[in-house]
């Protein structure tokens, strides 16, 4: 039914290279002398061990990688890199409790942001980075970041593709997708590079430049201060932040196109980013006249802080310069869409994707037209593209799933005591892989440590579900998957 040899012999590599990843954190533990050496020297040894048996299990599988097997494998995957990278926050003892580490960890790999720890600051270098890498690791996707490096290892990778790629549009730009993760993977390495340059010549250590800069390019939004890049009180950074913020909220595929091969006015012109970019000058533009009118901010504070938190919750980044949370209510509605819309397919940005927005928008205006013409053939074209009725029908499905996930979250923990701003936005935080929420009781700048234990497992899921697009996970639990024909 489901080739398990196969599954067992990717899951072991990819911890392999998990276990890789965790060895930076220990040399630079090693580095500082400081007291997280044996934690993540366990865990490297433990996630290593771990990825041996499964290879032994693993052997003699044949290469054949059924849509079934590429789903499970990807919602395992995801599952397994959480539960062995929390392993260095517990055994640490950093984090005492399993569900605050898993909530942390896996809040870093889906690139959601939020956290449960109310003082990053005295956190030791090897920790710190680990938390940050986390979020790199799993901006582009765990399993997409296999294809890129070893081209042969994972058979059907078009399906695990699939499985794992956000939005509607998946970004393969070559006929060889092993191509295609390279092209990506080099924007994204690109854009993490010359971050953390301009960071580090605005004044921030290299160390936080390279954790800042990681962040920032995953669209998730950790950082090595409590007050994000508010600690600063730079001008310059903020802007820096601003920028790669919005160019990581651009599909990766369009920015390749428009670095690589010139192709800018392609990238002008796409529906997608037209629309991405309206969303920020519109609600950027609403913000400052709030901000002005009742916060006493001057133009240029408003401006630069307006659109900080904009580009900031519209990329699901979440980073903060400023509490929004003592700004006028209004401009928590104006934040909350940005959180719902999000960036761009194949970005490393989550949400709702401007993609299916712009998909949307246009099947509205058709049945407008409709009911004055009701006999009017209306083709719905995105970028010179038919978007076809099976699509459309799919949209509304992702839509649906979406608002129902978000809810039922939100009726769970209106349940649990939590007040009913906090748990809207906080659902649609953890749905759109965002990270900050708004409220009072956890605003923005605030940890999410009080949130009861039975909430934070559901939010968990929540934040999974809306990492891989929702049917990825969603499909496991149905009775259709599990049946042999």
């Amino acid at each position: 039914m489901f080739n398990w040899r196969l599954i067992f012999k990717i899951l072991g590599t990819l911890l392999w290279i998990e276990a890789a990843f965790m060895s930076l954190s220990l040399v630079l533990a090693l580095y500082h002398q400081e007291s997280d050496i044996m934690a993540f020297a366990l865990t490297v040894g433990i996630t290593a061990l771990a990825g041996t048996v499964l290879r032994l299990l693993g052997r003699q599988s044949t290469d054949a990688l059924s849509r079934r097997d590429a789903y499970l494998l990807v919602s395992v995957v995801w599952i397994a890199f959480t539960t062995f990278g929390m392993l260095p926050f517990l055994i640490g003892g950093f984090i005492p409790h399993v569900t605050d580490a898993f909530f942390e960890t896996m809040s870093g790999l889906t690139t959601t942001g939020a956290t449960i720890m109310d003082h990053v600051e005295g956190l030791p270098h090897g920790i710190l980075f680990w938390r940050s890498l986390t979020q790199w690791i799993g901006g582009l996707g765990i399993v997409f970041f296999t294809i890129a490096v070893i081209p042969s290892f994972v058979g059907g990778s078009i399906k695990v593709f699939a499985a794992e790629a956000t939005g509607p549009i998946k970004s393969k730009m070559h006929p060889r997708l092993t191509t295609t993760a390279k092209a990506l993977w080099g924007v994204y390495l690109l854009l993490t590079v010359v971050c953390a340059i301009c960071f580090f010549m605005f004044g921030m250590s290299p160390f936080d430049a390279v954790n800042y800069a990681m962040t920032i390019t995953a669209t998730g939004g950790f950082a090595t201060h409590d007050a994000s890049t508010g600690y600063f009180h730079s001008p310059a950074i903020d802007y820096t932040a601003i920028v790669f913020m919005f160019l990581s909220g651009v599909s990766f595929a369009l920015l390749y196109a428009a670095l690589f091969k010139g192709k800018v006015k392609q990238l002008l012109k796409n529906a997608e980013f037209r629309l991405y970019s309206s969303l920020v000058i519109a609600s950027t533009a609403l913000i400052i006249y709030f901000l002005l009118r009742f916060n006493d901010y001057d133009v240029s504070d408003a401006i630069r802080v307006a659109l900080f938190q904009v580009v900031s919750f519209i990329t699901t980044t979440g980073m903060f310069n400023e509490d929004a949370a003592q700004w006028h209510h209004i401009t928590w509605v104006i934040l909350s869409l940005c959180m719902f819309f999000g960036g761009c397919a194949g970005s490393t940005a989550g949400g709702f994707k401007c993609a299916r927005g712009v998909i949307a928008l246009k099947v509205l205006r058709n049945e407008i037209r409709r009911m004055l013409h009701p006999k009017a053939l209306l083709p719905l074209k995105v970028n010179n593209s038919t978007v076809h009725s099976p699509a459309q029908i799919t949209l509304m499905a992702f839509f649906i799933a979406y608002i129902t996930l978000c809810f039922t979250a939100y009726f769970i923990m209106i349940l649990a005591g939590v007040d009913s701003t906090n748990s809207i936005t906080i659902a649609l935080s953890c749905g759109s892989n965002v990270g900050p929420t708004l409220g009072l009781e956890i605003g923005p700048t605030m940890s999410w440590s009080i949130l009861p234990t039975m909430v934070k497992w559901i939010l968990s899921a929540l934040m999974l579900m809306g990492r891989l697009e929702i049917f990825t996970v969603l499909v496991i639990f149905t009775p259709w998957f599990w049946k042999s024909h």
